[in-house]
């Protein structure tokens, strides 16, 4: 099989520089071009992340010999490549017009951004989840005019750890969930070295992560209706997003009510028992099983969890009573494999096996 010939936009980034080593030796997918701001351009990608690649062992050979383009050269990325993933760093309106620029040249686009995440025809996907929201692309197509140009999405790597959990559960009728995300600096694109004022500190802010952990579930857990994603309205979440200082992995602590409780051992049997569409398509990128759960009170442990399914699978523990609601856990995902570059390459295999990713 033929592989797909792929851009990376904003590939000199830090979750840029994941889509680079997660796609290196990848089944489906070949790196074709490499694109990222005029300052980077005209550059061997090699050198270009030299002294600021943030990944273990060496820049990928292929990749490091390719040329950077300018990103916003559409016409020269989009001429070597079948699709691109996006992981630019720029002001939210310049991504979404940027994207929309590749959708229109026929090319589609795989974000890990959050410039459209609330297009209403733009689906936000994680694969096991709602793999279903695809259909919309051919309203999306619709609006834009194209054959086979689109953009998908794939949301906040905050909510990454916690909904995969409480998704399985929606038949017990969740009604309210309190969640406390504690977020790695590299979700800042930071490492110890760039942030050192994180060492030994947790900041108790991350601008713009609540809304998105109260908001980005319910267009996930959401229906289309005509030519547009529309939201569920329940259940209600509550977020307080906390950075600490670990270098990947996003762990919550969750706390949820239910319209019909159900019992410990309901909630593990359904957390063993669930997988999605990829586990099913055996797609190259999907973690089996998808959620783990931990008998040991004192997991999941970031250092010890983080890279479980090879950073895709969601690990879980502490499933007890709760005073307040009915129950609480904790839950942990990789944020730059899961919740960032590895949860869009996933999402771009889902695209390819259900056929709305082709050569060109």
């Amino acid at each position: 099989m033929a592989k797909l010939k792929v851009g990376v936009l904003g590939a000199t980034g830090m979750v840029g520089q994941r889509f680079v080593s997660l796609l290196a030796d990848h089944p489906w997918f070949e790196i074709a071009a490499v694109a990222a701001s005029p300052g980077s351009a005209g550059k061997r990608y090699g050198d270009a992340v030299a002294g600021r690649w943030t990944l273990p062992g060496d820049v990928p050979a292929a990749a490091a010999a390719l040329t950077v383009i300018d990103a916003a050269d559409v016409a020269t990325v989009a001429g070597q490549v079948d699709f691109v993933f996006s992981a630019v760093d720029m002001a939210k309106d310049a991504i979404a017009r940027l994207e929309d620029a590749y959708a229109a040249a026929e090319t589609p686009v795989v974000s890990n951004n959050s410039a459209h995440r609330w297009t209403p025809d733009v689906p936000m996907m994680i694969p096991e989840i709602n793999a279903d929201h695809q259909a919309i692309i051919e309203a999306q197509r619709r609006r834009h005019g194209t054959r086979r140009g689109f953009v998908a999405v794939k949301p906040n790597c905050s909510i990454q750890s916690y909904v995969p959990a409480l998704h399985p559960l929606l038949g017990f009728g969740p009604t309210k969930i309190a969640v406390a995300t504690y977020q790695a600096i590299s979700g800042a694109g930071k490492t110890f070295e760039t942030w050192p004022e994180m060492v030994d500190n947790v900041i108790p802010f991350i601008k713009g992560e609540e809304e998105k952990s109260e908001q980005e579930p319910l267009k996930i857990w959401g229906s289309i209706q005509g030519d547009r994603i529309v939201a569920a309205t329940t259940p209600v979440i509550s977020a307080q997003c906390i950075r600490v200082p670990v270098s990947d992995g996003h762990m919550a602590a969750v706390f949820v009510a239910f319209e019909r409780a159900p019992s410990r051992e309901q909630i593990l049997a359904t957390w063993q028992e669930f997988a999605g569409r990829p586990q099913a398509l055996g797609l190259p990128s999907a973690p089996t099983p998808f959620l783990r759960y931990h008998d040991d009170d004192a997991r999941p442990q970031t250092r010890l969890d983080r890279d479980a399914g090879a950073g895709q699978a969601v690990s879980i523990g502490r499933l007890r009573p709760d005073a307040v609601f009915d129950w609480r856990f904790v839950a942990l995902s990789h944020n730059t494999v899961r919740g960032a570059a590895g949860g869009a390459v996933l999402t771009a295999e889902l695209l390819k096996a259900d056929g709305y990713l082709t050569a060109k």
